[in-house]
């Protein structure tokens, strides 16, 4: 009695970092029918919206519309606040108001002159004196970087002012250090996030703003460009494939909610957009800019960032589940993937708005001290704008986890393999005759099998198919060491005994 001969050949195993089996010729064709069209039709709209620049105009020298230069201070000296403040009008010594306690400071306290030196621009190495007052917000120390305001038409002792500290180098070391942290857990997938990041803000930059200063509408305008961001960001980041594929028409049937969304509710609200000095500036500069198209603009681009990670974890998630038990069909695989959906829509959400509520903390404080109703608070056009955002945001991204996991679910079941197109997995070496296809190195899923590489492999029989693909994007083409083989069909492989 002689024992079953052994006989070590490669695995051939597709893990997750390797090429992604392509789905069905069929399916390629219909999700290229719908994808392609409308990637035509966002580099049309970036050619004819392409602005060329933002318009030039005169410098107005409020907030940030003002020339500056870069400065820095190079002496501090300690003076009597009487002696800089005696034009003011003298203290009345009643410290129970704010304005009370700031005079009686600038009358009584110790301030500081500093001497800042310009570092750039025609006049380098011009001093000017800049008094800090001793309850000023922001406190100098020498060869401390600042930001200079020039304003040529001044008097000449007037011409520069402090307006800013210069806090380049910090922020340029937080972005090496968020750029490394991404590259080391990420590796590749890291590298590429970056550059499709880079791309994103260029196209903000270079494509978005410009054109908005030029008069273009604004929804159109983000609508093309976060178009353009989402197509580039996610194929960048996870392929060309039919899994980002799907995630990126979920992401763009969201948008297209947002979009309809935020439109009707910004005109049933009356929301100007102009509720700030900044809007007001732009306005005022360009006041053929639409400020309520700006705002919903804005709604948009701000809820694409959340809205691609939703979809992408959906997509892959009914891919998963899918490669998990090949048996899944359509409404399995949406019932499970929609369950794990709702947990990330609990999540999102709570993060969407506390975001937006995080940056509004001024402002809620502001209206908390003034004792106002949330009524009041809610109705004013500050805080309506940001309601307004955060609930079209959020409804759009819930309804990003349900549009997303059917399609995902539709596409990964209707995934067939035509007659005669090849299966995923490749074979592996010594396995021939009809019965290969899609079959592993070490024989999983071929009826008739013999000994493992020894000779041909047999037709395939009945309920026992060929190929042993588990999921129309990644496979494994072969079982792990040590364990039973297994067709997709329940069929066994066995070898023949000597």
């Amino acid at each position: 009695m002689t024992s079953p001969q052994q006989t070590h050949e490669p695995h051939g195993h597709s893990h997750s970092h390797g090429p992604a089996a392509p789905v069905s010729l069929h399916l390629r064709k219909v999700i290229a029918a719908v994808l392609i069209p409308f990637a035509a039709a966002v580099v049309v709209g970036l050619a004819v919206l392409w602005p060329g620049g933002a318009p030039a105009h005169e410098r107005t020298g409020v907030g940030f519309d003002r020339q500056t230069e870069q400065g820095r201070v190079v002496q501090l000296e300690r003076i009597d606040c009487k002696d800089v403040n005696a034009s003011q009008i003298p203290a009345t010594g009643d410290t129970s108001t704010p304005q009370g306690r700031e005079a009686v400071q600038e009358e009584t306290g110790s301030c500081k002159k500093a001497t800042i030196e310009v570092t750039s621009g025609k006049e380098k190495g011009h001093t000017f004196v800049e008094i800090v007052q001793p309850d000023a917000p922001r406190q100098f120390h020498v060869k401390q970087g600042v930001v200079v305001a020039y304003a040529p038409d001044a008097p000449r002792d007037l011409q520069y002012s402090v307006t800013d500290v210069d806090r380049q180098f910090p922020m340029a070391l937080l972005a090496g250090i968020f750029a490394l942290a991404v590259v080391v857990v990420g590796r590749m997938r890291g590298v590429m996030a970056l550059v499709a990041l880079a791309i994103s803000f260029a196209i903000l930059t270079l494509f978005i703003l410009p054109a908005i200063l030029q008069g273009s509408n604004p929804l159109i305008v983000a609508v093309v460009g976060a178009s353009a961001i989402m197509l580039i960001a996610l194929y960048a980041c996870h392929g060309l494939t039919a899994r980002t594929s799907v995630a990126v028409l979920g992401t763009l049937i969201s948008l297209l909610l947002i979009g309809l969304l935020g439109s009707l509710f910004i005109g049933w609200a009356s929301l100007t957009g102009n509720t700030d000095d900044n809007t007001g500036l732009i306005h005022g500069l360009y006041p053929e800019i639409d400020m309520s198209g700006l705002l919903l603009a804005g709604v948009i681009i701000g809820s694409l960032g959340v809205l691609d990670d939703v979809t992408v974890t959906q997509t892959s998630a009914v891919w998963e589940l899918r490669q998990a038990d090949p048996t899944m069909g359509p409404r399995a695989l949406y019932r499970a993937g929609i369950r794990i959906g709702r947990d990330h829509i609990a999540s999102v959400v709570n993060t969407l708005v506390l975001a937006y509520a995080g940056a509004a903390l001024p402002l809620l404080l502001l209206f908390s001290i003034a004792q106002s109703s949330v009524g009041s608070v809610a109705n004013s056009e500050l805080v309506a704008e940001e309601i307004v955002r955060t609930l079209v945001g959020s409804i759009g991204l819930v309804a990003s986890v349900p549009v997303t996991t059917a399609l995902a679910a539709l596409v990964v079941s209707a995934d067939r393999q035509a007659p005669g197109e090849a299966a995923p997995a490749a074979a592996g070496p010594g396995v021939t005759g009809p019965g290969a296809s899609g079959a592993g190195a070490s024989g999983a899923g071929m009826s008739g099998a013999g000994t493992e590489g020894a000779g041909p492999v047999g037709p395939v029989g009945p309920g026992m198919p060929g190929p042993a693909s588990g999921g129309p994007e990644e496979t494994l083409s072969g079982p792990l060491p040590g364990a039973p083989a297994r067709g997709l069909g329940g069929g066994r492989g066995r070898r023949r005994k000597k």
